[in-house]
């Protein structure tokens, strides 16, 4: 005989429904309002990649911009796109909330591609087409003109990263955690979550490319606008479902507190004795409600301690709080601490996301030159080559969890296989390996272009299959599928329990950081190898693409070493706490 559901089962006491009102777990929440959070997110990463897998096509051969002008644009739009994630999260743990966060950035994403579509639309946006006899001489875009294609590429960036900064927390928020059943479907939300980011994924960079190329920009463009604007829609029809949470602050005002705090203090001694620093304990005695679980003081970063230096001089407020401007806890000081220790492994997995962005700039040029028929009628897109990028991730996924976790469980002791850090280190060096395979495949390239005389013409199709690309995209989607998931589990357990979105907005900008890298890597290399010996030139057939590849590659062994030594002198936060006799609370998997 089961238990009567009691007035406390019905209505959570953490979570509230659009009026405001205590939200009834019947009546929100669950998997309905998830499947519409859902909806919106396959329809933004069906836009963002949709746009940015074959944008240096569209900049080459219609806006008439260089290779490396190119490339560059590529790369700064979808750099600022995870740049603005950290925007995005502040202002919702701020300001507005996840729902009122997702709502208006989706429209400002979608007010952005639809300008994008109205340009590729209009014939005054565009510069006239290349006249066959003209040869390489062809009008570049105007001044006017790309300025409203940067407008329109910038707002989409605007709204992706607000949006992808809060629709995995906003989905989570839907399912309680306090519930087993209700935490059963959460892990299943997650995993449908990263299935249909790959589903989108897939789907740009088949369908969506097909659309571009073949029935023109305008249309697949248009499909886009289409896709983010109906997304949008199923996410207002959910809202009397959804269940809503209070704002909570972001974390950024307690890093930049305790680093404040600790520099207005920076000529005072500390203390041999710990307890004379200010804690929680102390707060709790002087009226303050504690919130966190004390954490026991580390040795290092000791200059962030002064923070937590009470001078006899500071008193409370009126209403008995300390000023955090000029106090901390010590247990706040050794969450700062906790994300200070992460930032060695943060900046070196930037690296490797600036190989990663090679895949949608100077790859898809390579694609553009090669023989890409299968059989004798359909050839292949060139940024359709991205497919075997995507494969490499779906096809790692499945065979790490089934057959390198169970070995490497035996060899390291470890259940779950790989750690977070030796996931990552094992990305690494597929990347290294991935810009080695291209450096090659690059020579074998200009080998047969000049066997056949083909140096000098930029149109012409080398006699050489565009397959010979896979291995490269098959490596970089492999190296995915480790430091993605690596980089994502190490940053959401190692962080404080209350900097999740925090910690999430900073693995992100280390994709935002390795794009920025790449643009300014291509600007470097393209001004000092000039004119007359480009790497990067607009006729890839008269450039050294292929030294740009092995300068990437020495670059990622140089910053493997820098990251094997850091990976080294971390220790994870666990064992740190499990030495001083503290066990920490398990907590569910964020994606995304």
């Amino acid at each position: 005989m089961s238990l009567p559901v009691t007035q406390g089962d019905k209505i959570l006491q953490d979570a509230w429904d659009y009026k405001g009102r205590p939200a009834e777990r019947s009546r929100t929440g669950g998997w309905l309002s998830a499947a519409m959070i859902l909806g919106v997110e396959a329809c933004e990463r069906l836009t963002t990649l949709g746009i940015a897998v074959n944008l240096v096509t569209y900049l080459t051969a219609t806006m008439h911009l260089g290779n490396a002008s190119a490339a560059n644009t590529v790369t700064n739009f979808l750099g600022t796109s995870f740049m603005l994630c950290l925007l995005g999260g502040f202002v919702a743990d701020t300001f507005l909330g996840r729902y009122l966060t997702i709502a208006i950035f989706a429209t400002v994403q979608a007010t952005g591609v639809t300008i994008l579509t109205i340009s590729t639309t209009i014939p005054s946006l565009r510069p006239p087409k290349c006249a066959p006899e003209t040869g390489s001489l062809c009008t570049p875009a105007s001044g006017m003109q790309l300025l409203v294609l940067y407008l329109a590429l910038y707002m989409t960036a605007l709204g992706t990263g607000g949006l992808k900064s809060s629709v995995s927390g906003f989905g989570s928020d839907q399912f309680d955690e306090s519930n087993k059943d209700e935490r059963n479907q959460m892990t299943n939300f997650f995993n449908w979550f990263f299935f249909l980011i790959s589903m989108g994924s897939l789907a740009a960079v088949t369908i969506l490319v097909y659309i571009q190329d073949n029935l023109g920009r305008q249309w697949g463009y248009g499909i886009c606008a289409c896709a983010i604007v109906s997304g949008l829609v199923l996410f207002l029809a959910g809202t009397r479902k959804y269940r809503f949470k209070k704002l909570v602050g972001s974390p950024l005002t307690q890093i930049a507190t305790v680093f404040v705090a600790a520099w207005k203090k920076r000529n005072l001694e500390l203390p041999a004795d710990t307890s004379f620093l200010f804690d929680i304990d102390d707060a709790e005695a002087e009226g303050q409600k504690k919130k966190k679980l004390k954490l026991p003081h580390s040795k290092q970063f000791r200059f962030l301690d002064r923070a937590a230096i009470k001078e006899p001089h500071m008193g409370n407020d009126t209403n008995g709080a300390v000023n955090k401007w000029q106090l901390s806890t010590l247990t706040d000081v050794e969450e700062v601490k906790l994300v200070v220790r992460m930032l060695p492994t943060w900046a070196t997995t930037i690296l490797f996301w600036t190989v990663y962005a090679q895949m949608t700039t100077f790859s898809v040029s390579q694609a553009t030159t090669m023989d890409r028929h299968i059989g004798k009628s359909f050839e292949i897109p060139p940024a359709s080559l991205t497919v075997f990028f995507v494969g490499g991730i779906l096809l790692t996924v499945p065979i790490y969890d089934k057959i390198i976790v169970p070995i490497a469980a035996k060899i390291l002791k470890n259940p779950q296989g790989l750690t977070p850090l030796q996931r990552i280190g094992v990305g690494l060096v597929l990347s290294i390996l991935a810009m080695v395979a291209a450096a090659l495949t690059e020579l074998k390239r200009l080998h047969v272009a000049r066997s056949h005389g083909l140096t000098d013409n930029s149109n012409a199709v080398i006699p050489l299959g565009v397959f010979w690309l896979v291995p490269q995209f098959l490596l970089v989607g492999a190296g995915e599928a480790f430091t993605y998931i690596g980089q994502l589990d190490f940053f959401l357990r190692e962080c404080p329990k209350g900097m999740k979105t925090m910690s999430t907005g900073l693995f992100l900008s280390t994709l935002s950081l390795g794009f920025f890298l790449s643009s300014l890597l291509v600007s470097i290399v393209h001004k000092m190898t000039g004119d007359k010996k480009p790497w990067l030139a607009d006729n890839l057939n008269q450039g050294k693409l292929y030294n740009f590849y092995w300068l990437l590659a020495i670059l990622s062994v140089f910053n493997l070493g820098f990251y094997l030594v850091g990976a080294k002198w971390y220790v994870y936060k666990d064992k740190r706490l499990a030495d001083e006799g503290i066990e920490l609370e398990d907590t569910g998997p964020v994606c995304h």
